[in-house]
């Protein structure tokens, strides 16, 4: 134990890593700790050896932080220096993350909110007129009648179809950073709509899975292993927050009738919507179907198969998502589920969305 830690301002930090980091730094104990983790977590993080003293210093940090508020520090969804706060947040945690489907908790302190405020895509909806059977086509008209929709989403648009200098057929950085932005500014009563739109044709699912660019965001020409999403995922930090995030709420739990450990179906589906943009990019597979998955495979996997399932798994067969719609009032409720689906045996979540208030 560490006295100083805990008495005076220090016992009533903020809960915000980046405040609770500043005061630390002050407290000489706490400084000396913290830095000596930060060195340990960037060995980690890169092929760097450490000796037997080394390594002896970084496991008395991560004890002694233990008595540290840092401990409980938590990031907020669209802060500024969001990346600044998740560096510190895995600094101090960089020990507490074991296996490929255990990460603790999330680094977020805000879980989503079952009655999102209220905004004004009820009044454009009834603005729009035309075919009520290809709801995601009215999904997209009505985000171009709201300035922020239509502003960020033609901004990923234009990033993800533009032809990278280096030949490509895109630069999917910029085009995952440009999806992170509409997913991060844009209301989720839009989001949600244009992500999850109900289908009763492949012309409709067409639009539904292209939302994302996936030429560019989520397809390769060879699918890559999927243990190599998550070494490239856990080397970067929104990426690693944004899993962990989603391993927390979207926990399955078989034991509860909703599927899900948490029984926050709201606080799943937004951390099911900040994968997208990330080296762990969900999307649906077809066009005709409402099956979701990462872009990748489990071939030649060798000894690390059963690991590679588990990351595959998290979207392919994830009672949590698939559940996400027990529990909400009826009125509530659209569903998806009555897609065409020409291959039923797919192993792939069926998802069903909740969206409070509106109903197309």
């Amino acid at each position: 134990q560490h006295p100083s830690w805990i008495s005076g301002s220090f016992l009533a930090l903020s809960s915000d890593c980046t405040e609770t980091k500043r005061l630390c730094l002050k407290d000489s104990v706490c400084n000396t700790t913290y830095q000596t983790l930060e060195n340990c977590s960037s060995a980690k993080t890169h092929p760097i050896s450490l000796d037997h003293d080394a390594r002896a210093k970084c496991l008395d940090a991560e004890l002694a932080i233990r008595s540290s508020p840092l401990l409980h520090c938590k990031c907020r969804r669209r802060m500024r220096r969001q990346e600044h706060c998740l560096h510190i947040y895995w600094t101090v945690h960089s020990s507490l993350m074991h296996g490929y489907m255990n990460m603790e908790t999330s680094p977020y302190k805000d879980p989503a909110n079952k009655e999102p405020k209220k905004m004004d895509y009820s009044r454009l909806a009834a603005l729009v007129s035309g075919d009520n059977t290809n709801h995601c086509l009215k999904a997209t008209h009505i985000c171009s009648m709201n300035k922020k929709c239509i502003r960020w989403r033609t901004a990923y648009a234009s990033i993800c179809t533009r032809k990278a200098e280096t030949g490509a057929t895109c630069n999917r950085h910029m085009c995952h950073k440009g999806l992170r932005h509409f997913f991060e500014k844009v209301h989720e009563d839009f989001t949600k709509r244009l992500l999850f739109c109900p289908c009763e044709n492949e012309v409709c699912g067409e639009r539904r899975r292209k939302a994302i660019v996936p030429e560019c965001s989520f397809q390769e020409s060879i699918k890559p292993n999927c243990l190599s999403l998550w070494h490239a995922c856990v080397q970067d930090n929104i990426c690693k927050s944004r899993l962990a995030d989603f391993q927390h709420n979207c926990q399955p739990a078989d034991a509860f009738p909703d599927g899900c450990s948490q029984h926050n179906h709201a606080a799943c589906l937004q951390a099911y919507l900040g994968m997208i943009g990330t080296h762990m990019t969900p999307n649906y597979i077809s066009n005709s179907s409402v099956a979701i998955s990462l872009w990748c495979t489990c071939e030649s996997s060798g000894n690390q198969k059963e690991e590679c399932d588990q990351i595959l798994g998290m979207f392919i067969s994830n009672k949590c998502l698939s559940k996400c719609h027990v529990g909400c009032r009826p009125r509530w409720r659209f569903s998806i589920s009555n897609t065409i689906q020409k291959n039923p045996s797919h192993p792939a979540v069926q998802i069903h969305i909740c969206l409070p208030r509106y109903i197309f």
